[in-house]
């Protein structure tokens, strides 16, 4: 039970007379009077009705044009104006006695200028004449309840509009009389609240048979009950003199200490509207108390059930009701005036308030009516920091913290925590920053300050189930707090928040740098996206080499070959793995050879077409082994694994980089076998003559001595050169350019004449024999040089005669068909003829003969030939700077006519 003198009191209504509207000529401003003999009075649908005593009903619009039609014959005494429809129900009389009638309007429809009337029916229980005493309708039309002062109710249920569709009953008798009805909707369930002078029940309607509860044993007077709206549940309000009781369907709720005799009682906009009696006065009256004399003050209260003040309070001469329309409170009173109450706006209600409130230091209060007023949160979160500014100015701060933390999301974060960056108010702090990331409204400077709260605390169990939020509820800088944490050496809290994230490199940095966790490192890059492994192995491969190289290799074959996640489920819809440049992770390897040269020959076998980096690489660690090999067995292993290598065919391209390496680590072999496939002959000899190697030198000679001449030469020079004794090889030498012809005789003999120990039975055999052929070749050229002269003479003297005497041609036979001959006939000068038709047939060219055109054909071909190598100036350039014997090329081409202009025997005379 709360005592209502210690509410506060507030003025949040303005009270102004209601006066008359402008005339024509200007004048007004004098107060509205109703007509006198109002009764009853209600409102709705935008008029406030009222009902006298003299059979009239009134409409008072907006605009204070008052209307009237007669309603009844003798007077009106009820009237029920539905809010959500134009219906008017109203109970009157239409002949002396107690004989009242109820009628339902349609305000909506006319009949003859008045509201059209869509039902009528006498408004008695039963057969017992008793005088109406209240009324109420529900507002979808299918429930009307009236009491009667004999404690009967009667309930029409259906549409009330109409006779056919609704059905009447009895629903409640007693002996005290009703004063009040209320009809509840919660959902589809409906109540009825019959409260009388002495007791109060509650009917179940949605059910069978009406079910009845009894609330309470005392009740109150007429007009003294009412429903609240939703804000207080819709709980039945019933005012008696010495509390205010409110109830719900099947229980009763909170009291309130409100003394007085209670005349009326509203429900407005979360209001309790009470009219009682002013104490100064003392006369009551009969059961109800609600005819007051006339010379009686009375009060008008209203009362703030949530936040427990008083909002208005102010006396009135003799109240007939109050009434709520337009958004304003309507006070009628005995005299015919209306004096209405306007509340004041949200913000100047606090304005008005809140000086007074804060200066007693009321701020709950505050806070409550704000909150009742729909204050903006801007609004609120100004009170809520005078409070927390209030309760820390006292030394408060655990209150001060509570009211600052409801200002987050307006209050600028930094304003509170200057306040508690003391030692002492750290866990203060500690929880505001927490609301304030729950809030998704801390940044990066926020997660540090708490997250070092919490490490400044120790407070491991609150640290934890900040970070282990789930992903939905991250409200913090989550790389932030990794850095914080792991500066503070939380380092399992850091790592599972970047394991968590997906913060890779956060993860690996605390793990290989902090916690020396390689094993962990290296299986959390495995199972790393593609993209994301590769370049964390790039980046850490050194260090996770040095401490787990066999895991570490491994890993890495993987990553170069079908990489998979290992955490990636294999099935049909596994997409094709991918795999980086082994090229690049050789570095990786800098102190690790043993696992270099098992991830570089893995590379080798599974994929054949690595990088040329990864095979020279391999060339280069296997030859380091080879040189560095004490054991002969393991040394010739490492041999034909060299060998095998460079025989791959992966050095093509790469020629000169082998054998530089071959060269520098002293493989002779791979050398020799280099040297070979680059065709470079001349090197392997000299590999050979650097080491004294003489059969090999013949060796080289005879297998490449076709394809480069010179090497026999060069193998002549060099056994020449040297003072042992050589006779047997350079007799081998002599052997081979004696029988090529590879070298003038004279050349020879000076070669050899630089060797001490060559004699002249050395060359003997060579000189001898090379004297026979070349007498040999004298005579031939000597015997062909003779045909040829004679030749020449022959045919100078058959010219001769062809130009000094005429030829006779004795032909007698053809000589392509051996046929004697007939005319027509063809001859010709060199002793040929032809019959006409076989010419014809077998001959190319009419001023050739067939028969010696083979023989002159060859003869021109080889005129034009010399006359086109005459000109090959290039040619004989290079015969001659490479030939030994520059005199025999040079010969050559003079004997071809090089050297003069041949006039051929077809040139027509100059």
């Amino acid at each position: 039970m709360a005592a209502y003198l210690q509410w506060r009191r507030f003025v949040f209504f303005d009270r102004e007379a209601v006066k008359e509207p402008p005339g024509p000529d200007g004048a007004g401003g004098k107060p509205f009077v109703l007509p006198s003999g109002i009764a009853v009075c209600d409102s709705g649908r935008g008029s406030l009705v009222f009902g006298d005593i003299l059979r009239q009903i009134w409409f008072l619009p907006r605009s204070l044009q008052l209307t009237s039609f007669q309603a009844y014959k003798l007077r009106v005494t009820h009237l029920y104006q539905l809010k959500q429809h134009s219906i008017l129900v109203s109970v009157g009389e239409d002949e002396e006695g107690i004989n009242p009638l109820v009628k339902v309007w349609n305000l909506e429809k006319r009949d003859g200028g008045n509201p059209l009337c869509t039902r009528i029916f006498p408004a008695i229980p039963g057969n017992k004449p008793t005088v109406v005493s209240c009324l109420t309708v529900h507002e979808n039309l299918n429930f009307m309840a009236i009491g009667f002062a004999d404690g009967s109710v009667v309930l029409t249920k259906g549409d009330i509009t109409r006779d056919r569709h609704s059905k009447t009953q009895i629903l409640h008798e007693g002996s005290y009389p009703i004063t009040g009805l209320a009809f509840r909707q919660s959902g589809k369930t409906t109540h009825l609240f019959v409260v009388t002078t002495e007791n109060i029940q509650s009917y179940t309607l949605s059910m069978k048979d009406y079910p009845r509860l009894e609330l309470d044993t005392h009740g109150c007077g007429l007009r003294c009950s009412s429903l609240s709206d939703p804000s207080q549940d819709l709980q039945f309000i019933v005012a008696g003199n010495e509390c205010v009781y409110l109830y719900q369907p099947d229980e009763r709720g909170p009291c309130f200490a409100f003394e007085g005799q209670k005349l009326i009682v509203h429900w407005y906009r979360g209001y309790l509207i009470i009219v009682s009696r002013d104490r100064k006065t003392s006369p009551k009256s009969e059961f109800a108390g609600s005819e007051a004399q006339n010379s009686d003050k009375q009060v008008l209260n209203i009362y703030d059930l949530c936040n427990k003040f008083i909002a208005y309070s102010s006396i009135f001469d003799d109240i007939v009701d109050v009434l709520a329309e337009w958004g304003s409170l309507y006070v009628l009173t005995r005299d015919g005036k209306i004096h209405v109450l306007q509340e004041k706006d949200t913000q100047t209600k606090l304005e008005a308030c809140k000086s007074m409130l804060f200066r007693k230091n009321l701020f709950e209060m505050a806070i409550n009516l704000a909150k009742s007023h729909h204050l903006d949160s801007d609004g609120l979160s100004e009170i809520f920091r005078q409070y927390g500014d209030h309760l820390y100015n006292k030394g408060n701060h655990d209150g001060a913290i509570q009211q600052y933390i409801r200002t987050i999301g307006k209050l600028e974060p930094s304003y509170v925590i200057r306040k508690f960056l003391d030692a002492q108010r750290i866990h203060n702090l500690t929880a505001y920053l927490q609301t304030l990331h729950l809030q998704s409204l801390a940044n990066a400077d926020h997660t540090t300050l708490l997250l070092n709260c919490y490490t400044k605390l120790k407070d491991s169990s609150k640290l934890e189930e900040f970070i282990k939020t789930s992903e939905s509820e991250v409200r913090f800088d989550v790389e932030t707090a990794i850095r914080v944490l792991r500066q503070a050496g939380y380092y399992s809290h850091a790592v599972y928040l970047a394991e968590k994230h997906a913060h890779h490199e956060w993860y690996l940095k605390i793990q290989l740098e902090d916690i020396k966790n390689y094993q962990e490192a290296l299986g959390y890059i495995g199972k790393l996206p593609f993209d994301q492994a590769e370049s964390n192995m790039k980046r850490y491969g050194k260090i996770l080499m040095h401490h787990v190289p066999n895991e570490t290799t491994e890993l890495l074959k993987i990553l170069c070959t079908d990489y998979r996640p290992s955490g990636e489920k294999e099935g049909p819809g596994m997409l094709e793995g991918k795999k980086a440049n082994s090229e690049e992770f050789i570095p990786v390897f800098a102190n690790n050879s043993r696992e270099l040269k098992a991830f570089l020959e893995h590379m080798t076998e599974v994929q054949s077409d690595s990088p040329q980096g990864v095979y020279d690489t391999l060339l280069e660690l296997q030859l380091q082994n080879w040189a560095h090999e004490q054991d002969e067995q393991i040394k010739e292993k490492l041999h034909n694994e060299a060998i095998t290598l460079l025989k791959s065919g992966r050095f093509r391209t790469v020629f000169d980089k082998a054998l530089v390496l071959c060269q520098m680590h002293n493989f002779k072999d791979g050398v020799l076998y280099l040297y070979e496939q680059g065709k470079l002959f001349q090197q392997i000899m000299h590999y050979h003559m650097q080491n004294e190697q003489y059969k090999k030198v013949i060796e080289v000679c005879e297998l490449y001595g076709d394809q480069e001449t010179c090497l026999w030469e060069q193998a002549l020079g060099y056994f020449a050169r040297k003072e042992e004794d050589c006779k047997e090889y350079i007799a081998a030498v002599l052997k081979h350019i004696e029988s090529k012809n590879l070298m003038p005789p004279l050349l020879v003999v000076q070669t050899l004449a630089h060797n001490s120990t060559a004699t002249l039975s050395v060359i003997k055999d060579y000189l001898v024999n090379k004297l026979q052929k070349q007498s040999r070749q004298i005579e031939q050229d000597e015997q062909r040089i003779q045909k040829y002269r004679e030749e020449t003479t022959r045919i100078r003297q058959e010219i001769e005669e062809l130009k000094a005497s005429p030829k006779i041609f004795q032909k007698t036979k053809c000589s392509i068909c051996t046929s004697a001959l007939e005319l027509p006939s063809v001859h010709f000068l060199c002793g040929h003829s032809f019959h006409q038709h076989c010419f014809e047939s077998y001959s190319e060219s009419d001023s050739e003969c067939p028969t010696c055109m083979p023989e002159n054909r060859k003869v021109m071909d080889m005129i034009r030939a010399q006359e086109q190598k005459r000109d090959l100036h290039d040619q004989f350039q290079h015969q001659l700077k490479c030939s030994n014997d520059g005199f025999s090329v040079v010969a050559d081409y003079f004997g071809r006519g090089v050297f003069n202009k041949l006039t051929l025997i077809t040139d027509p005379p100059a």
